[in-house]
């Protein structure tokens, strides 16, 4: 973390212990970079931390849907580390590496799965357009369903915060990888 550093564990507020002690507890089991940075405020680190939680884990997406999402939002916002910290998440979740390099270079994937070309649709088209057309609104709900939809949308959001806060307190691959030219 290049513009804070990192937190003395024996100098944490007890709402800072109590919040950082949570996350470890749960299925993450550490507090990384960005959540890191929100402990400075514990407030904000329990409460984004559970939108977090919702997003990557009980979601209606699919694990590989949820991380072509996530991976596309890294790439949107050029953020580093979150590519970093998901594309082995991704992989494992099944993406295909074709798909997960064409997102990584910016270009649109060659996609064998009808949900995963939705899901690119929906996110590049909010991403650049901030709507959606009826057209893919339709197709979005039609594939996904409305949850689906909704929980998209929510990843979206998690992960753009997620993103904003890796680059404006310019959080770094602990490997120093840059993902993006």
């Amino acid at each position: 973390m290049a513009r804070l550093p990192d937190l003395d564990q024996a100098a944490l507020t007890p709402a800072q212990r109590r919040v950082h002690d949570m996350i470890v507890a749960g299925p993450r089991g550490t507090v990384p970079g960005p959540l890191a940075i929100w402990l400075r405020r514990p407030e904000l680190a329990e409460r984004a931390q559970a939108l977090g939680q919702y997003c990557r884990y009980d979601s209606s997406l699919s694990p590989r849907l949820s991380e072509l999402a996530i991976l596309l939002t890294a790439r949107q916002w050029g953020a580093d580390y979150e590519w970093w910290a998901h594309e082995k998440h991704a992989r494992a979740a099944g993406l295909a590496g074709a798909v997960i390099e064409a997102v990584r270079a910016g270009r649109k994937p060659a996609f064998r799965e009808d949900d995963e070309a939705v899901v690119y649709d929906i996110v590049t088209t909010l991403y650049r357009e901030r709507a959606l057309t009826d057209a893919l609104y339709k197709r979005g709900m039609a594939v996904l369903g409305e949850g689906g939809v909704v929980d998209l949308v929510g990843v979206m959001g998690y992960y753009a915060l997620i993103s904003m806060t890796i680059n404006a307190f310019d959080v770094r691959p602990p490997d120093g990888s840059m993902c993006f030219d």
